[in-house]
């Protein structure tokens, strides 16, 4: 109950209080990362790589390797422990240039046991349209460890996932203009009409005259030549630092699993009765074993015997929640009655059944 308490009322504080960057708010139309793949090879595995059997593309793309580099394993029988196939996958930020370095991300997809300490060998990386715009290379950083003898082992972390910090070079950049853009849509990362508008009329005011209208509730469209700005970075420099205060709904969310609740500032709750209970239901199989009499004819017999019982414990009784306009008034209600957070989460599905709760429920 106090882990309950503490999340509702430290969250009000840290949520949605005051202004907040419009760099925060949106996203704007064409600054974007994009996603990159790659297939390689990790080498120098003290033992723990994969059993080429198993994993025949291990065998392959090595074979592949050695040739390229002039080694000639055609028909050859190798079969070494210290190699394990990987996919590198990383992000190529916005603007990336030609010789920047960007992190990658190792992860094993044969029988590796670890990759802590391996070698990532040279691996292009691929984007979308089959472009190579990235080469990566390094020693890989595993997050984990294992250890095993011969009746059993222990593994911490996840040994067969590594990082390569800094571990890829820009090879190609992204065709992507900004100076030459006259329109900018700034997409809201919480579609909101209130927040939408807000947006626009901060940014009109910024530059005292009309750039921006909003389009729907998550779109703004800013006009970048009646900004006047030098260019669109300069535009897009100046208005991303601009202070906003979004409208927030009124949200509850649960997680079943860890029975954490969280409600933002803006739930509020009618008038209710609310009664909870707990009822408990036993099954206990006690079978016994009847035998027959010494040098008497007969067969054990195993009798089944079962028992079995229903227990209700008292609950809280039939409890009244006031209608409450304020987050502390609806965390006071609610704590009133008592019961753990599990429970408090049956209560509250039930609550926004009968119609009481005003706020979106989202269950994880």
């Amino acid at each position: 109950m106090k882990l309950f308490v503490f999340l509702l009322a430290f969250f009000p504080s840290v949520a949605f209080a005051g202004a907040i960057r419009l760099k925060d708010l949106v996203d704007f139309d064409g600054v974007r990362g994009n996603d990159l793949v790659g297939y390689g090879l990790v080498v120098g595995l003290n033992g723990t790589g994969d059993g080429l059997r198993n994993s025949p593309f291990t065998a392959e793309i090595m074979s592949n390797i050695l040739e390229r580099l002039g080694v000639n394993v055609t028909g050859e029988d190798f079969r070494p422990k210290n190699v394990a196939a990987v996919l590198v996958t990383a992000s190529l930020p916005p603007f990336a240039r030609v010789g920047g370095q960007i992190d990658v991300t190792v992860s094993a997809i044969g029988d590796s046991k670890s990759l802590l300490g391996g070698t990532l060998i040279m691996t292009p990386l691929n984007a979308a349209d089959g472009q190579i715009y990235a080469v990566s290379q390094g020693t890989v950083l595993a997050g984990g460890a294992v250890a095993e003898g011969q009746a059993a082992s222990v593994v911490r972390g996840v040994p067969t996932s590594g990082v390569i910090p800094s571990g890829a070079r820009v090879e190609r950049e992204i065709d992507f203009e900004l100076a030459t853009l006259t329109q900018m849509r700034l997409a809201l990362r919480e579609p909101d009409f209130t927040t939408a508008g807000r947006i626009e009329a901060a940014i009109n005011a910024e530059f005292n005259r009309a750039v921006a209208i909003m389009r729907d509730s998550g779109t703004v469209e800013l006009n970048i030549a009646a900004t006047q700005a030098v260019s669109t970075a300069h535009a897009l420099g100046r208005i991303e630092n601009i202070l906003v205060e979004p409208e927030a709904k009124a949200r509850v969310v649960v997680d079943q699993r860890s029975g954490t609740i969280v409600m933002g500032q803006e739930v509020r709750i009618s008038r209710v009765a609310v009664s909870q209970g707990n009822l408990t239901l036993t099954v206990e199989e006690a079978p016994i074993a009847v035998q027959p009499n010494p040098f008497a004819r007969g067969e054990t017999v195993v009798v089944p015997r079962t028992i079995a019982g229903i227990e209700e414990e008292e609950g809280t009784g039939l409890a009244e929640i006031p209608e409450a306009t304020t987050l502390s008034e609806v965390v006071a209600g609610l704590n009133a009655l008592g019961v753990s957070p599990r429970d408090m989460i049956d209560i509250l599905k039930t609550i926004k059944a009968a119609g009481a709760l005003h706020a979106e429920f989202v269950v994880r």
